[in-house]
């Protein structure tokens, strides 16, 4: 904005409180983009949704629902390196979590699935984490007459598989978690970010941290070899399936530690970080990414200024922070 533009809306701004008019700033033109508003979806698919979200007889001995790895009152996920999967074991692969991942452009660290609705359709079938088959979640939802008028209401064909899975997917396309301060700094109101906050962000740009975690989501859309300027896993030790990420599906050795880079939305409040859990503070996790992402020997106080700015991607959900 040139000296005279900002003379200009100075003057505007301050004629328009003077007068007792709501003057809104223009919001900053930057790489990162502020949430979207909740999406206004069918009500009655995103309360059966919500009641699916919560049901423990989507797995196959009725003891874990999506809300027991997915805490939506504490980041949605559970803070667990792993989560417990139906048969008191731990799953192979850290939770992430659910809030905005319908602004992902592929689902699971490995991104094998495009849609909310595949994720659904795998988790409940997966071995290692609800352990049920299809078959047998509609028999016994339909058994059951508050689902029977729910789905009723919802849906003309009643309980089916699809449906299941449409509904519960609806429901996770309204779990964003809008108004982090950074957003509303997005959206004009500059003053809400302290200082350090801002060079916080600036530094996230110049380290080029924002070459990876970018958009709307902060990530969430693009792939990235876990380890670019540096062996991660030969410096962690003890090597597991899960690191290989995309080669265990493609069998492309130009995907082996390939993994969807998160979204880094409420990244304060959803530690353990990275696919294997390794990191169990910010901290840890901004050493890591310098290291073996950057390849760069950030300042104590270059990394304490990023962390801050970290900080105030902390959105809100049911109108209370998380």
């Amino acid at each position: 904005m040139s000296d005279v533009s900002t003379y200009c809306f100075g003057l505007i701004l301050t004629l328009g409180l003077s007068l007792g008019m709501t003057v809104t700033a223009a919001p900053l033109d930057e790489a990162l983009k502020p949430l979207p508003p909740v999406p206004q979806l069918d009500p009655a698919k995103v309360e059966l949704g919500r009641k699916l979200f919560n049901e423990p007889r989507l797995s196959v001995n009725n003891t874990l629902s999506c809300a027991s790895c997915h805490h939506l009152e504490s980041g949605g996920a559970d803070n667990k390196p792993f989560s417990i999967g139906f048969d008191g074991k731990p799953v192979e692969i850290n939770t992430p979590s659910m809030f905005n991942a319908s602004l992902n452009f592929k689902q699971f660290w490995n991104g094998r699935v495009d849609t909310l609705e595949a994720q659904v359709e795998q988790v409940v079938i997966s071995p290692v984490e609800m352990g049920s088959d299809w078959k047998t979640v509609v028999q016994n939802l339909s058994a059951l007459p508050v689902y029977q008028a729910a789905f009723k209401q919802a849906y003309p064909d009643g309980v089916t598989a699809a449906n299941v899975q449409n509904a519960l997917a609806t429901y996770e396309r309204t779990l964003l978690t809008p108004n982090s301060r950074f957003d509303q700094y997005l959206l004009g109101n500059t003053e809400i970010l302290t200082i350090q906050e801002k060079y916080g962000y600036q530094r996230f740009k110049d380290y080029g941290c924002i070459a990876c975690h970018q958009g709307i989501n902060i990530g969430g859309n693009m792939f990235q070899k876990f380890g670019v300027m540096g062996d991660y896993f030969k410096a962690r030790g003890n090597p597991v399936e899960s690191d290989l990420g995309r080669y265990l599906l493609t069998k492309d050795e130009e995907d082996l530690h390939v993994f969807k880079v998160p979204s880094l939305r409420n990244v304060a409040v959803t530690a353990p970080y990275f696919h294997d859990a390794s990191a169990k503070t910010l901290e840890e996790a901004v050493d890591v990414m310098f290291k073996f992402q950057l390849g760069r020997n950030p300042s104590q106080e270059d990394k304490d200024l990023i962390i801050q700015f970290l900080k105030t991607l902390t959105g809100e959900w049911s109108g209370k922070p998380l």
